[in-house]
């Protein structure tokens, strides 16, 4: 969403996620929050986050270079892992299991009901985007901004507020990211460099600025790093992504589902 509206990466997407997971947390385990209202209050803070992120930082830079913006979301990165350290330390936390941690058993194969919760979850949001951006005024406003702001100024569309929406969208939906995995990953200060690494690898094999490919790419990464650490070595499944990354950008850098003619 970030890169269609502004045609930046935002390396501070893995914060996002997971503070999304500590706040949730931080709510349930500290504040004793019930679980639903505990999430719902990780989001609407980390939503806050990301527009406060736009406001402050991305705006007051929008007629500079793409690579000085670029350059400001990994300052943001470091700046939001160091308060997440300050906030939080640096143990690893995690959420209890949404629907108990009792696997089912399908063809041979264990598989949680957090994960096929998970599942379920992504299914559901890359639904409501794409209902989104076809049937609501403010979803077309989003499309018409990111394929050319001026002339979507042009025709009354307010570009920068969209570029705002793009911001608040993104953080909310890494922050359910966060609170979904919550349960099965460890979150820490630091898990957001690798999360948000593995990201930008499915949404690049998948079509950066196509949002159904990134998922159906997340899903083949998920897929060939299982395959990578059971066939070789466990050890090598946190560079499997990266390797994925080397390897989509030297024989297709648009991506599975990406248009041959993207800029990269």
């Amino acid at each position: 969403m970030i890169y269609n509206a502004r045609q930046i990466i935002n390396f501070a997407q893995g914060e996002f996620v997971v503070i999304g997971g500590l706040a949730a947390y931080m709510f349930y385990a500290t504040l004793h929050l019930p679980l639903p209202l505990a999430v719902i209050l990780a989001v609407l803070s980390v939503t806050l986050l990301g527009i406060a992120f736009e406001r402050l930082v991305v705006f007051p830079l929008r007629n500079a270079a793409a690579m000085s913006l670029i350059i400001a979301t990994i300052g943001m990165s470091i700046l939001l892992r160091t308060l997440a350290m300050l906030i939080w330390g640096k143990e690893a936390l995690s959420l209890p299991h949404f629907f108990g941690d009792k696997p089912y058993v399908f063809l041979g194969t264990t598989i949680l009901p957090q994960q096929l919760f998970i599942i379920g979850l992504t299914v559901l949001i890359v639904t409501a985007m794409q209902l989104f951006f076809r049937f609501t005024v403010t979803g077309k406003a989003m499309l018409a901004s990111s394929m050319n702001s001026s002339a979507a100024r042009l025709m009354g569309i307010n570009s920068s507020r969209m570029v705002m929406y793009s911001f608040a969208f993104s953080a909310a939906l890494g922050a359910v990211a966060g609170v979904a995995i919550a349960p099965l990953v460890m979150m820490s200060f630091n898990s957001g460099a690798g999360l948000g690494i593995k990201g930008f690898s499915a949404a690049i094999l998948g079509g950066l600025a196509n949002p159904l490919g990134s998922v159906l790419g997340g899903f083949a990464l998920g897929l060939i790093e299982s395959l990578g650490a059971g066939l070789i070595s466990s050890a090598f499944k946190e560079a499997i992504a990266l390797i994925v990354l080397l390897a989509v950008l030297l024989i297709k850098p648009s991506g599975v589902f990406g248009k041959v003619g993207m800029r990269r």
